[in-house]
């Protein structure tokens, strides 16, 4: 287990209603801030690690308006651009080092500073050669062929719906509905309405069904990446896009499906979620912040039922109820899933768990946010 800050000490669940869920948020994002100055958050890259910690900051910077998360924002993106817009280090063949580019576009439309827009143009430029697999859809990384991932959807999703709406390149918008819908359509399973956590048409993965190119488990949270990553394409998708209604069916159904599997003792979701009756099967935080972090933002925006709230507010007091302090009175989080390839069931159950992980504690801000504006 990879741990940082080893003495902790935990509280009791009525210390926690003492703090809204703004100051959740900023908690966590000065945890990582006191751990990490800016330049030297890991991995030493453009990377999606940084990226949803960072983005997650960007959101509470935008409640709160303190300075301080916007200059973090600005350092590290800084760190990672040359004075020619280049971007100093990245894989431009994963689309992990493609989500750290929405960052930019707040950037440049503060400061006016060109490199951001060259850099933007860079990255997404890189979608019109992507490999692709015989139906056309995007292979997560160049060392796995044809293999389309969940996670995917995130790391390209947002940037690319940004970058049409910012720009006014609808273009992006048809590549980035047409991988949601063929993604969605090949991995979701009728039965539970649950997505497998990839699909390999060509059937040649280790992990891929020989029937279906399917792989084997509902893996939390590459689920929980889907719903965030259709609402953050949704914000920008033009009200009349051809596909925009069969995006926001498919945000619904697997959301409705989702709280299917809440855990109804400490309202989180387990690591693989339909199988919670499994001994040794664990709950696990990063997910249940990105399920809640959804649930919530689609009631806000209209796509879910008020009634849908219950279940963010039980899920987030049930990571709430995890927490534990340092030494030195900052904030960890922990049961955090570390980064994990496609597997069998017993690959995710013998992952290791973090504390304060990035895109954990990004997971968690997201969340925490969210329900800073939730109603009731």
């Amino acid at each position: 287990m990879n741990n940082y800050g080893n003495h902790t000490s935990s509280f009791h669940t009525s210390d926690t209603m003492q703090r809204s869920p703004i100051e959740w948020a900023e908690l966590g994002c000065e945890a990582l801030m006191k751990k990490f100055k800016p330049e030297e958050l890991p991995p030493d890259r453009f990377h999606y690690h940084q990226g949803v910690f960072l983005s997650g900051m960007e959101k509470c910077w935008e409640v709160t308006q303190k300075p301080t998360y916007h200059h973090y924002i600005k350092s590290w993106v800084d760190s990672n651009i040359r004075a020619d817009g280049s971007i100093r280090k990245y894989n431009s063949t994963e689309l992990d080092d493609i989500q750290p580019g929405v960052l930019l576009f707040q950037l440049l439309e503060q400061t006016g500073d060109d490199r951001y827009k060259k850099a933007l143009d860079e990255l997404v430029s890189h979608f019109e050669s992507w490999k692709t697999n015989p139906s056309g859809g995007f292979w997560h990384k160049d060392h796995y062929p044809n293999q389309m991932w969940l996670d995917g959807l995130y790391m390209g999703g947002p940037i690319a719906a940004l970058y049409a709406k910012t720009f006014g390149k609808d273009e992006f918008f048809d590549m980035v509905a047409a991988q949601a819908l063929l993604l969605v359509k090949h991995t979701k399973d009728p039965v539970t309405g649950l997505l497998y956590h990839g699909w390999d048409e060509t059937k040649t993965a280790v992990w891929a069904d020989p029937e279906t190119g399917l792989a084997p488990e509902f893996w939390g949270r590459s689920i929980g990446w889907v719903p965030v990553a259709l609402l953050e394409m949704l914000e920008h998708f033009p009200a009349e896009h051809k596909d925009r209604a069969a995006l926001i069916q498919i945000l619904q159904s697997l959301l409705e499906a989702v709280v299917k599997y809440q855990d109804t003792n400490t309202g989180r979701w387990y690591q693989v979620i339909d199988k919670g009756h499994l001994a040794d099967n664990w709950l696990e935080n990063s997910c249940t912040s990105l399920f809640v972090q959804a649930i919530a933002k689609a009631v806000r925006l209209g796509f879910l039922s008020p009634d849908y709230l219950q279940y963010a507010w039980k899920g987030y007091q049930g990571v709430i109820d995890t927490l534990t302090f340092d030494e030195d009175g900052g904030l960890v989080i922990g049961q955090i899933c570390i980064g994990t390839g496609i597997g069998d069931y017993a690959h995710y159950i013998a992952r290791p768990t973090s504390e304060n992980d990035l895109h954990g504690v990004g997971a968690f801000v997201l969340m925490c946010v969210e329900m800073s504006q939730a109603r009731g």
